[in-house]
């Protein structure tokens, strides 16, 4: 298993109470902890923040009663800073045996095992592999900015843990999903000068209408139904039926990636984005470079129109695109070994085309987490999507007898 965070975490519990041998590499919770900012909130409520494990007991709210506060309502977000604790007291509980060491590298001798290679120098071969390494790799800034990062006048979101560094300067911030939206206002009221570009006007999701579910009116509970991912049809269907998604054409999976929750705030970052962070939509990106030790940024209004902006600096809020040739600790025989689909849409081309257990093209490599996403629907790209992943996953490798772990 390489990743320690939720997904990692979940499958390597559900492994554990299928008495699968198994070893999982990681810091826990590293991504959440180096790539994100410390006083940023969960977009998902606290019912649908919960890691999976195969017993109950282990979750959020139980968390919460661990350190003697209410479980939590619909309406609170979850603090990054708790979700963090959270993670590390599930690690501690339901994975003892986590191994804090990086994966180097990852290989497949034409032997058919794969060969594992430890930051610590240990090489051992395998039967099978997970990868659950988050979100990180994923990282996608625009063709038009990727010029501009080696000067550090270019960052992403993931990029940043503190935004007071850049109190008291010019920021432009790209894009118009939860990340954008939620960095603006943290280096809104970190200081610093923000300003928002986005093809689309910002739109913000409603609050809940109960603190409970189940204190939501009949009838709204009837048209609206309840689901993980949220209220509503369509939430209901990508929450319940990841499995059905795997087998809608290219375009439709691609469509719900995009529209599904994003790109869209939380209800409760309206308050702190309206009317405090300039919004300047219907724009897009057409040329960015340094000048005086800053960025000068020119985007198109709607047609030809073409204005120029100039800041210290620009923050990529453009969300994450998946594509094996990111996984760096695979090696390039794997890498082109996954097989893809070029006459996918832009946005799944580079993802592996996954079995129903998760299992891509080369026999035993699992994807979990956003890498699955563009098969599974966007139940993976939350919190709420280990279940699905840890069931289908460790069911596989107990058929499978484990992953077989091996000294070299």
């Amino acid at each position: 298993m390489v990743g320690a965070g939720p997904y990692g975490l979940s499958i390597a519990a559900h492994l554990q109470a299928r008495q699968v041998p198994y070893r999982i590499f990681g810091e826990p919770m590293d991504g959440w902890r180096s790539h994100m900012p410390r006083e940023m909130y969960l977009k998902s409520s606290p019912f649908a923040s919960s890691i999976s494990a195969p017993a109950p007991g282990h979750g959020l709210g139980e968390f919460r009663a661990k350190e003697g506060r209410h479980p939590g309502r619909e309406r609170e977000p979850v603090p990054l800073s708790e979700f963090v604790r959270y993670g590390l007291w599930f690690q501690q509980n339901c994975v003892p045996g986590l191994e804090r060491t990086a994966v180097r590298r990852v290989d497949r001798p034409p032997d058919g095992r794969f060969r594992i290679t430890l930051d610590s120098g240990e090489e051992f071969t395998a039967r099978g592999v997970v990868v659950a390494t988050g979100v990180t790799p994923f990282a996608y800034v625009p063709r038009e900015l990727t010029g501009l990062r080696e000067d550090g006048l270019v960052s992403h979101t993931a990029d940043h843990t503190d935004l007071s560094v850049f109190a008291g300067r010019s920021v432009v911030v790209v894009g118009s999903g939860q990340s954008a939206l939620e960095t603006s206002a943290l280096l809104n009221e970190a200081g610093a000068e923000p300003a928002v570009v986005a093809r689309t006007r910002p739109s913000f999701g409603p609050p809940p209408e109960a603190d409970r579910a189940q204190d939501r009116p009949l009838h709204a509970r009837v048209l609206w139904p309840e689901a993980v991912m949220g209220t509503g049809w369509p939430l209901v269907v990508c929450s319940r039926g990841p499995a059905a998604i795997r087998h809608l054409p290219a375009r439709t999976r691609a469509h719900l990636l995009r529209t599904v929750l994003g790109p869209s705030g939380a209800w409760w970052l309206r308050e702190r984005v309206q009317g405090r962070v300039p919004v300047l939509s219907g724009r897009s990106l057409h040329s960015a470079a340094r000048e005086n030790g800053g960025v000068r940024l020119k985007v198109r209004n709607g047609g030809a129109d073409v204005e120029t902006l100039y800041a210290d600096h620009v923050i990529a809020g453009t969300g994450y695109l998946v594509d094996v040739d990111r996984v760096e600790l695979l090696s390039p025989q794997l890498r082109r070994a996954v097989r893809r689909s070029a006459a996918d849409p832009p946005q799944l081309a580079g993802a592996p085309r996954l079995s129903a257990d998760f299992q891509a093209s080369v026999p035993g490599l699992y994807f979990a987490g956003l890498a699955a996403a563009p098969t599974f629907g966007p139940l993976l790209r939350f919190v709420c999507g280990t279940g699905f992943t840890a069931r289908r996953i460790s069911a596989s490798l107990a058929a499978d007898g484990g992953v077989d772990a091996r000294a070299s």
